[in-house]
Formats: structure tokens, sequence, C-alpha cells
């Protein structure tokens, strides 16, 4: 049995993805790869993730009708509570919507959304790898 590299699970995921943003999301990949945080990928939940030290950090969630979100988390194992809100104080409001103390999601909608947002998706998801 062949070995798949996260990399290439996620390549293969998106060549077979059929989604009304599909660009959208392969280029919030490219954004969040260009990074050099140390970030690797796979498929977890049926959509691209992103994580660190073995504990995904950051996953597309691709079930919304008209948009598709990034949810900013500490892993898929519960783990002491801890508030990482005071770390994202200056980001303007309702980009981030905390679903908890320690998890968030940023809604995606079209290109020009993502266009429009690449600078600051860049400083958050980049902050986000540094807090957790």
């Amino acid at each position: 049995m062949e070995i798949v590299s996260g990399n290439q699970q996620v390549e293969e995921f998106l060549q077979k993805l059929d989604h009304p943003f599909k660009t959208e999301i392969e280029e919030v990949r490219k954004i969040i790869l260009s990074m050099e945080k140390g970030l690797s990928e796979h498929v977890k939940w049926n959509a691209p993730s992103f994580y660190l030290h073995n504990d995904d950090r950051v996953t597309f969630n691709l079930h919304g009708n008209g948009f598709f979100r990034l949810v900013l988390h500490r892993g898929a194992k519960a783990k002491e509570t801890v508030n990482l809100k005071p770390h994202f104080e200056d980001v303007p409001k309702g980009f981030m919507v905390w679903a908890a103390n320690d998890r968030a999601t940023i809604k995606l909608t079209d290109l020009k959304d993502v266009e429009a947002k690449r600078e600051l998706l860049k400083e958050v998801v980049g902050r986000w790898v540094d807090v957790t």
C-alpha cells in the first residue's frame, strides 16, 4: 500500500473537489502555504487542514451556502481551555467569529473577498499559529 503525503492527499482532494468556490479555496491554500510557519497539510473532516507538531490549527469548512470558512482551532482533542481573544483585539470587528475562547472562524465569499482579506488573513493565521 502506497503511503500518500499530506500534501499529495490535499492535491488529490482538490482535483476531485466539486465546489462553487474551488478557485477561492485553492487561493487561500496558497496564501497559507506561502507563510513559512512550518505548517504541514492533510485532509481532515473532509477538507484541507493545516497542522503544526501533529495538532491541526487551521481547517477549511466547505459547508456553506455562498461562502466557505477557515476554522482556527487547537486540534481535535480537548485541551485545557485558554482565552486567545486578547491576542486578536486589534483585528477588525467581524473578521473573526469566536465559537469559543480558543476557536474562531473566518468567512470568505469570493475571489474579490479573498484578495481584499489576503494580508489580514496572513497576519491572523500567522498569529494564530504563533499563540497556539
